[in-house]
């Protein structure tokens, strides 16, 4: 090797420290960055010259370093709880699909890069679009849910966005009644008991049900819906069985708006009606049970009334109140009415080779060829790591191991030095020879 090559060689290894020691210093500077990944530096020698003699020993020979940077996006940072119950970290392989905002519309929704990219930074928050997006302002992508069937749709990931407009009151269609008539009472005993429905503006009203004993196992039902038109809904004959004793057996002689079912055994033992509260006819079902069996409105010894279980179903308007995201990666809506609703799942993105991924800015990261394509995954399934929310991943960095890193960088650094500063003394002897 002459000279000039120990020159350039030292020089390249002055390079190569030199991006080795900018790896460390980012490293240290990103060491309590959320979802940030180490980047090492390992050094290749590269073999620009070289010649053998007879004895095929090496005569000559030069040669250049460079430095190649490794990134250790397979390796787990430590997970902490937060008190954000939108924040999320993935315990295993993995990364959050995001998407990047790039702008905004005429009617100022917001538009997308239509690159993917993915991160491990899951600090995300609500901010004043609804949408999720993390410190870096990366915005969170992830399946749709049906709200009616709950399906979850797995072709297509797109960003999440809150909404909070109110929940739709739904109006009650069904009462269900556990109850037992009193058989011991006198023949003109009247028992009663009410339920509460909503209209379809989620308005409450309540609905009277009275039971008075026309004679042994035969009672009247009359019904009424105070606030509706007409108020009074009509009276329906309750007949109960000798065997099975003491359950329904069939209706009779229905009036007004009141209709029974037919009285088959094994059959749902139902009275139906509809109710006008003011919106138009309210289909409105009352749920006694079935027909020959002890689980809804029997007639049993005993001189009280007696109630299991009223119930219906319906509900008032609902404000939003917050969000949630549970371990599956299910967004859901919560509402002051003591409703909920899914309406998307965070899955978790794998690679082949996620080392290979190209990184940008904010701990995000592209698909290349050579990481493989990205798999979208239920969490903890198909490889994919598990959900941990209310929690962050932090650094992968370790302080002590990074200053270790940056020593040695430092000494060889140095030692490159020393080797121009010696070649420069020969190049002086040899150019002092001709003196």
């Amino acid at each position: 090797m002459s000279l000039y090559g120990s020159m350039f060689t030292a020089i390249s290894g002055l390079a190569a420290q030199s991006s080795a020691l900018s790896n460390v210093a980012n490293n240290v500077a990103n060491s309590q960055t959320t979802g940030y990944k180490r980047v090492d530096t390992n050094f290749n020698d590269y073999v620009t010259n070289s010649s053998y003699g007879a004895a095929q020993q090496v005569t000559g020979q030069s040669g250049t370093v460079l430095a190649r940077s490794d990134y250790t996006n397979t390796v787990q940072g430590p997970v902490t709880a937060s008190d954000n119950p939108l924040s999320m970290a993935i315990s295993g392989q993995g990364f959050f699909a995001v998407s990047q905002q790039n702008g905004t519309t005429a009617d100022g929704a917001a538009t997308f890069d239509d690159r993917s990219f993915y991160t491990r930074a899951g600090d995300f928050s609500k901010n004043k679009e609804g949408y999720l997006v993390n410190s870096e302002g990366y915005t969170l992508n992830g399946w749709s849910i049906d709200s009616t069937t709950g399906a979850v749709n797995q072709t297509t990931l797109s960003p999440i966005k809150i909404d909070q407009s109110i929940f739709d009151p739904v109006p009650s269609s069904n009462i269900n009644l556990g109850a037992n008539l009193p058989a011991d009472v006198d023949v003109g005993t009247s028992v009663s008991s009410q339920a509460q429905v909503y209209d379809s503006l989620g308005s409450v009203h309540t609905v009277q049900m009275t039971y008075t004993k026309l004679a042994q196992n035969s009672w009247q039902l009359d019904m009424s819906a105070p606030g509706a038109t007409p108020a009074t809904l009509g009276s329906i004959q309750l007949n109960y069985a000798t065997s099975p004793a003491g359950t329904l057996a069939s209706f009779s002689n229905a009036t007004g708006a009141l209709t029974g079912t037919a009285g088959a055994a094994g059959t749902d033992a139902s009275v139906s009606m509809n109710v006008d509260y003011g919106q138009g006819a309210q289909p409105l079902k009352l749920d006694l049970g079935t027909f020959g069996q002890s689980d809804g409105l029997t007639q049993f010894s005993g001189t009280e009334y007696s109630v299991r279980d009223i119930s219906s179903d319906g509900m008032s308007a609902g404000s939003f109140s917050s969000v949630s995201i549970s371990d599956q990666g299910d967004v859901t809506l919560n509402y002051d009415n003591g409703q909920s609703r899914a309406i998307a799942r965070v899955p978790v993105v794998t690679f082949s080779d996620p080392d290979q991924l190209q990184a940008v800015d904010g701990q995000a990261y592209l698909r290349t060829p050579a990481s493989g394509e990205a798999r979208a995954s239920s969490a903890s399934s198909n490889g994919a790591g598990s959900l941990v929310t209310s929690a962050v991943e932090g650094s992968n960095v370790d302080t002590a191991s990074e200053f270790s890193k940056l020593i040695l960088a430092q000494r060889a650094y140095t030692s490159n030095t020393k080797i121009i500063t010696s070649a420069d003394e020969m190049l002086q002897d040899t150019i002092s020879m001709v003196r």
